[in-house]
């Protein structure tokens, strides 16, 4: 569906009456599910500028830097008065983050402030702002090691999740909580009635999806926008490295000055036990959150975007699968950006729906958004339609072969076995989109087929594998292999420096302010670019890999070996006129750490096959390839139109 218009001011007042808001909070009480009617809201009735703002520091019953005392963890907290003051319980919006103090939140990277009595001024973001007039509070945790914190940062590790789920724990009564960080008196949650949902972006959202695996009592809902779901695949994908680092640099980019001087232990662990080979180690399978997906008790609203080169598609697909197969109740966002939240790219859509869903999830309100569609999923730039189910139930997985063309390197695509092969040299110079670039014509550095132009639209909704036989001409080999658009088109900047948004002067506002917390916030418009190839999944392995995907071995020079790719999960329409191309290759140049050889590989086509997810199955493709033999002509540089070049991004990206 469009994107409603943006409404540019949207300014909330307060209720300057207190009469008024205590009519108003009679009439439209946040409170037991089976008193709300179908239309029910929660309304802007609290006082934002009188909250309650305080911090509490819970005991995480984790000693993570052996200090003999267990870890307490900084909890700054925003709710609204009144309900208190009428002995009503309210609940909670958690979102818990190493990134309060070191590099901020959101896209003007906000920080936590305090006032002299060291109580939260501003809060970053605007899920305060909005939420507490509407009978929510808003809790704010520093990870273990972060900003007001005890401990160390473990990346994703125990101390990491402990950190939210002892919060969790508290709000309901199971953990301690301390006035002070080093003192004795007690503080007590007895506010809230321990309903929980967290919510934040990259590593803030992973720590949402860690949580909720751990199957903790209370935790109603999470919202992960562009989260982790296994921290080996963040660094590596099924052995080939995506980053020169390992989780130690994100640590130590994160972690108080205080922290950095006591953690050196735990620093020297995600050293040596996350390895730059790439294998599978024990500390990886302490990150691994999918493995614990039938733990979730949690409904999950995902959002990531579907061309995000930092938290890569595959973490959504996998978590989603998972969830799949345990009935947890879900939601889902994809978007064309790269790692954008979306109240950067949707403002006003994603406002109204995170609003129904904390009220159906945390309030108990039956608004409907649970019999709404699934998934929203963003076509063309700012161009949205919805799917009651995904990844689509017309969905099939349609075995598509490569075979031989008239020029080497230049193939076919389409139903029918290959025969023979193709060879290229890995050129860690060139990049996915060098690669599509130069699609139809002969090249060392890659291997591209293509399927005729078609005669009418095909989707593809879902995860793409690729199964690839090669034999190399030495020790070791990187894959890599991308599905591509060929046509031309208009889509999000993704590689640009706003990965799909360019951020604009003027601001809208989401809830009352105080002099101390705005709620207003830049605007933003799509920023987009011409290209005319687009690559929409993508995936890498080390071809060592072939027998263990958990452990490479070195190869034997001259003989075949097999091996399967998983491609990141995408929902893209190839228009009518343009082609389907498969393209495999080697190092992929905007991936970091390439290997020390170049390989020469060669394909066995008979034994090569991508298997992708094609809405209405092989027949779909075959009618669609049936048509026309001609394609749109392919733009050049002099018309302006190019491929779009991924740049290089930063791990755990923060805003």
């Amino acid at each position: 569906m469009p994107i409603p218009a943006r409404r540019t001011h949207r300014l909330w007042r307060t209720f300057a009456a207190a009469a008024v808001a205590a009519l108003l909070a009679v009439l439209v009480v946040p409170g037991a599910a089976h008193a709300a009617p179908a239309s029910r809201e929660s309304q802007p009735v609290y006082s934002y500028e009188h909250a309650i703002r305080e911090s509490v520091w819970v005991d995480t019953r984790v000693d993570g830097d052996d200090d003999g005392k267990t870890d307490r963890v900084a909890v700054d907290i925003v709710r609204p008065r009144e309900p208190a003051a009428q002995g009503r319980k309210i609940p909670v919006i958690m979102d818990a983050s190493p990134y309060y103090s070191c590099c901020g939140r959101g896209n003007e990277s906000q920080l936590k402030t305090y006032d002299a009595d060291g109580n939260v001024v501003q809060m970053p973001l605007y899920y305060d702002n909005y939420f507490v007039p509407r009978g929510y509070a808003f809790v704010a945790v520093d990870l273990a090691g972060t900003n007001r914190s005890d401990g160390c940062v473990d990346v994703g590790g125990r101390s990491d999740i402990q950190s939210a789920k002892a919060v969790v724990d508290w709000l309901n009564g199971r953990a301690r909580g301390y006035t002070t960080r080093t003192g004795g008196d007690r503080a007590a949650a007895g506010w809230t009635n321990g309903r929980t949902g967290m919510i934040g972006k990259s590593y803030d959202g992973t720590i949402a999806n860690g949580v909720a695996a751990t199957g903790v009592e209370g935790l109603k809902t999470i919202v992960p926008i562009s989260g982790i779901s296994s921290w080996y695949d963040y660094y590596f994908q099924q052995g080939a490295p995506l980053y020169d680092s390992g989780p130690e640099w994100l640590s130590d980019d994160v972690e108080s000055p205080e922290a950095r001087a006591r953690c050196a232990a735990v620093q020297k662990r995600l050293v040596d036990e996350a390895p730059r080979t790439g294998d599978w180690t024990k500390l990886w399978e302490e990150r691994d959150y999918v493995k614990d997906a039938d733990k979730v008790r949690a409904s999950v609203f995902v959002a990531h975007g579907m061309q995000d080169l930092n938290v890569r598609g595959k973490h959504f697909g996998q978590w989603w699968d998972a969830l799949a197969k345990n009935g947890v109740e879900r939601k889902i966002w994809l978007s064309q950006t790269g790692h954008v939240d979306p109240f950067d790219y949707r403002r006003d859509a994603w406002v109204d729906t995170l609003h129904r869903w904390f009220d159906h999830e945390l309030l108990g309100y039956d608004n409907g958004i649970d019999r709404e569609p699934m998934a929203d999923i963003e076509r063309t730039p700012d161009h949205w339609s919805t799917d009651k189910v995904w990844p689509s139930r017309a969905a099939a997985t349609t075995a598509l072969r490569p075979g031989k063309g008239s020029v080497a390197g230049v193939g076919t695509l389409g139903l029918k076995s290959g025969r023979g092969t193709e060879t290229f040299t890995d050129d860690p110079a060139l990049s996915e989109t060098d690669w599509a670039a130069q699609i139809d014509t002969s090249t060392p550095g890659k291997a591209g087929f293509t399927s005729r132009p078609l005669g009418k639209d095909l989707r593809l909704s879902g995860s793409s594998k690729v199964t690839v036989t090669a034999t190399p001409s030495t020790a070791s080999a990187h894959l890599s292999a991308v599905l591509v658009d060929l046509g031309p088109a208009t889509i999000r900047d993704y590689a640009g420096a706003g990965e799909g948004i360019t951020t604009l002067t003027d601001r809208s506002c989401y809830g009352p302010s105080t002099a101390g917390d705005s709620s207003c916030y830049k605007n933003t418009r799509a920023a987009t670019a011409d290209v005319n190839a687009t690559v929409f999944s993508r995936g890498w392995a080390d071809l060592g890999t072939y027998a263990n995907p958990d452990k490479g071995r070195p190869l034997t020079p001259g003989k075949p070996y097999t091996v399967t790719l998983s491609l990141a999960p995408s929902d893209h329409v190839v228009p009518k006129g343009h082609r389907l191309a498969l393209i495999v290759a080697g190092t992929d140049k905007d991936l970091i750490d390439p290997p020390s050889t170049r390989p020469t590989l060669a394909l066995d086509l008979s034994r090569t096959v991508a298997r992708v997810p094609v809405v209405g199955g092989a027949g779909a493709f075959a009618a669609a390839t049936a048509g026309s033999h001609h394609a749109i002509p392919r733009s050049t540089a002099a018309d302006g139109v190019s491929t779009l070049r991924p740049g290089r991004h930063v791990p755990g990206g923060t805003s």
